[in-house]
Formats: C-alpha cells, sequence, structure tokens
C-alpha cells in the first residue's frame, strides 16, 4: 500500500495495525503532517494519543522531481544505515531511533524529533560556528569508523542518478537546465566551466572513483538539508545516499556547504585537520568540495542561496581552482 499525505487516518492506522506497530487495537491516528521539506520521500508525521512519529516510503521516483526516476529500495539502504550505527554509542545519539521497518511497503518508522529545522537557514545567515563545524565533522569520522557493514548494499543505482548529477549533468552544455530561469545570467556564467574540456575531464575522473567500491561506510548526502537542529543539539538524517565508498566524499561535501555559507576556503583545511587523519587525501577533499560547489550552483539540485551573479561567479572561480590539479 502507498501512503502519502491525503491518505486516510483510518487507512494508515489500518496499515499500522496490520504490520504489528500499533500494540493495541484502540491505537489509532488523530492527525498527519509533512514534517518538513522532503526531495527523495513521501514523509509524514503521524500522531496518536500516546506518541507521535515519523513515516518515510519510498517510490520510483523521487518525490520532489517525480520526472527523475530512482530505486525504490533505497529506504533499505537507510534503514541499513541506521543499523550499522546503531551500536556506535558514540553517535547513535545524532540519529533518530528506528521504530520499525516493513521491507515490503517500503516503509520506514523513525522516531519523532519533534520541533526542529534543518540547517539550510545557514547559506543565508552567511556564518556557522566553528564548534559546530567540528561537531559535524566529528560525527562524519564516527560513522567512517563503523565495523558493522558486513554485506552492507552497494546502493548502486541510487549512486549512479547522484553521479549523474554531481559530475555529469551540471557540465553539459545542453543538459535541458535553463539556469536563468534561477537568475538571470546565471546560464552565460555557466557556459565557462561547461566547455573547459581539461575541468571536466577531472571531474570524470573524480566521479568514477565515486562510483568504484570502497571500504568506508559513507552518509552520502551529508550538507544542511541533512543537518537537523533542536536547541543546541544536532541530528542527522537522511542517509538512504549511504555506501560503502571513500571517506573524502562526505568531507568535501562538508567542506563544500561550509563554503557555501561562509565564502571561506579557509575551512577546508579547517575540517581536514579535525577530521586528523593521516589516511585522507586533502586534495582530493577539495576537488569534492569544488564540484560540490559548482554543481549547486549550476546542477538541478539548487539550494536556497541568495547570492548575487558577481558572488556566484567568485564562488565558481574559488571551486574551479579547488578541482584542478
Amino acid at each position: 500500500m502507498y501512503i502519502d499525505l491525503n491518505t486516510s487516518k483510518n487507512k494508515l492506522s489500518d496499515l499500522l495495525q496490520e504490520i504489528g506497530f500499533f500494540s493495541t487495537d484502540d491505537e489509532h491516528i488523530l492527525t498527519i503532517e509533512k514534517p518538513g521539506d522532503g526531495n527523495m520521500n513521501v514523509v509524514i508525521r503521524a500522531e496518536t494519543l500516546s506518541r507521535s512519529f515519523i513515516i518515510k516510503q519510498s517510490r520510483e521516483f523521487v518525490q520532489k522531481y517525480q520526472d527523475i526516476k530512482a530505486p525504490i529500495d533505497r529506504i533499505d539502504v537507510e534503514y541499513q544505515f541506521y543499523k550499522a550505527i546503531e551500536n556506535e554509542a558514540s553517535i547513535a545519539e545524532y540519529f533518530p531511533k528506528v521504530l520499525a521497518y516493513k521491507k515490503e511497503h517500503h516503509l520506514l518508522i523513525l522516531e519523532d524529533l519533534g520541533n526542529c529545522k534543518d540547517m539550510s537557514f545557514l547559506y543565508n545567515f552567511k556564518m556557522i560556528s566553528e564548534e559546530t563545524i567540528s561537531e559535524l565533522t566529528q560525527i562524519t569520522k564516527i560513522i567512517h569508523g563503523s565495523k558493522h557493514t558486513k554485506n552492507y548494499p552497494e546502493n548502486k543505482l541510487l549512486r549512479e542518478l547522484n553521479h549523474q548529477h554531481i559530475f555529469v549533468l551540471p557540465f553539459e552544455e545542453t543538459n535541458g537546465f535553463n539556469l536563468d530561469e534561477i537568475q538571470n545570467g546565471l546560464q552565460k556564467l555557466s557556459l565557462k566551466y561547461k566547455k573547459d574540456f581539461l575541468l571536466k575531464s577531472t571531474i570524470n575522473t573524480i566521479g568514477y572513483q565515486y562510483l568504484s567500491e570502497g571500504n568506508t561506510l559513507i552518509h552520502g548526502d551529508y550538507y544542511p538539508g541533512s543537518w537537523m537542529l533542536k536547541n543546541q543539539d544536532i541530528y542527522v538524517i537522511d542517509p538512504e545516499f549511504s555506501f560503502l565508498g571513500f571517506p573524502e566524499f562526505d568531507l568535501g561535501v562538508l567542506a563544500a556547504h561550509i563554503v557555501l555559507i561562509t565564502s571561506n576556503k579557509a575551512y577546508i583545511s579547517t575540517i581536514i585537520n579535525t577530521y586528523n587523519s593521516n589516511t585522507i587525501d586533502k586534495k582530493l577533499v577539495e576537488q569534492i568540495a569544488g564540484i560540490e560547489i559548482m554543481r549547486r550552483i549550476i546542477g538541478i539540485a539548487q539550494l536556497p542561496l541568495s547570492r548575487t551573479l558577481n558572488e556566484k561567479e567568485m564562488l565558481l572561480d574559488m571551486a574551479y581552482n579547488l578541482i584542478m590539479p
């Protein structure tokens, strides 16, 4: 059974009874609502007389962009990620607890974190504390150190989709994205990079590495839309892009968004130094950061980023210098 915000409370209650999530026969849903702006999946907050919880269900397409196909089993990857880190005492507190999972329904039920907001507001706040950067970096390090990854899903189809939107489509001249609909002059600005053969060749090489198999547990989408703030506590959600890969990917994405928030590339070194590992390829972190900055400005996955065209040009030039050897 597929659900969404138009599903009646009675039908949703019946489903939760059927799968054994409700502990008593008289528990039923009082309210349902959309808890926030989700991209990939149907996400519902449901409340009964005794509790509230988050229901996530995947489809064969991206919920926000329904013309983009996506593997329906991505919800299983998210579940496997939570299982992999649930016994890591130093990190489980940063993630919602799994309350139930029904693979046949593509349904994951999670703890409701309550009154919190994602950290996308930082883009226009234009600053972030070094303490927050340090905490976000330490979270990645603990994720990457997880040893509970035997038989972890390859997540190949979703990675192939993500690969297209990170490493390929933003840099194609005829990709169908009219960037002037986002900001007048952005299309012309993007051509400088779309016509650069050496840049695109470098990005392609890194893209192949993204698709290759690694041995480090990766969150896979580590940016402010996946960081939740409740009072002063940070939580991390939406690990459906998770895979076993290379740690520089999460670090580079983290670094990119700190740069997009602050316009200060010095924070890349701060993140690398805080992570404090001799095995990290610093140049690769910079290159991933540069690619992520570029694709968020000239790709389809736009951010709530209020910047002038000149500011975006400065960020793109900075990204170019980070990517090139």
